[in-house]
């Protein structure tokens, strides 16, 4: 109920918190639960992703007009927003990879979870450089590469989340590894299929 509250007050933060206890008690997560904490992580994630985006933009103008020292300063604020993006995707991953993923009894809640940790590390790769950058994105494949093997064998080519992972994939290969035409490949196939079997799926 607190997370719900939390939710109506958009207050993601908490909602975040509470929504950990329920995740850490140890028994598989109902739809509702599992859509709650999907809720509470990408808000509270999101907000911070946009913050980043407009620091780093903020940053570089002021490089480009030689002013430095508000340029270190831009730096220094962008690196905080980081540490606060680092600190919350760690610990939906390790709620994600440490309880959930194993538990996960039925092959929607397994695609679900493994597409919301590719989610995830994919966005520790959008702020990271070098090697952090690199083991992110690998990690990030990997859970998606999972995810649409279990999305596969498991559930229907018009499933929302089977659809919902095929277009994160392909947001993956276009902003993470600069592939558009692998990206616009996998985006064009999901559709072209679930439009296929549109005329079977019930109302």
């Amino acid at each position: 109920y607190l997370a719900k509250l939390s939710e109506q007050a958009e207050r993601y933060d908490e909602m975040a918190n509470y929504m950990k206890v329920v995740a850490e008690a140890g028994s598989e997560l109902g739809v509702e639960e599992r859509n709650l904490l999907s809720v509470a992580y990408k808000n509270a994630v999101g907000s911070r992703r946009a913050s980043w985006r407009i620091v780093s933009s903020v940053e570089q103008k002021e490089q480009s007009k030689g002013n430095a020292d508000n340029a270190a300063t831009a730096s220094e604020y962008r690196a905080k927003v980081e540490g606060e993006l680092n600190e919350i995707c760690g610990t939906i991953l390790k709620l994600l990879e440490g309880g959930l993923i194993p538990a996960a009894g039925g092959g929607e809640s397994k695609v679900f979870y493994c597409k919301m940790a590719g989610d995830y590390y994919r966005y520790i790769a959008e702020f990271s450089q070098g090697g952090d950058k690199d083991k992110a994105a690998e990690s990030a494949k990997k859970c998606y590469d999972d995810a649409m093997a279990v999305a596969s064998a498991d559930l229907p080519v018009t499933h929302p989340i089977r659809l919902g992972l095929a277009l994160n994939f392909s947001v993956f290969h276009y902003e993470v590894l600069n592939n558009p035409e692998e990206a616009c490949k996998m985006a064009r196939q999901a559709f072209e299929d679930a439009i296929a079997e549109l005329d079977n799926v019930s109302e």
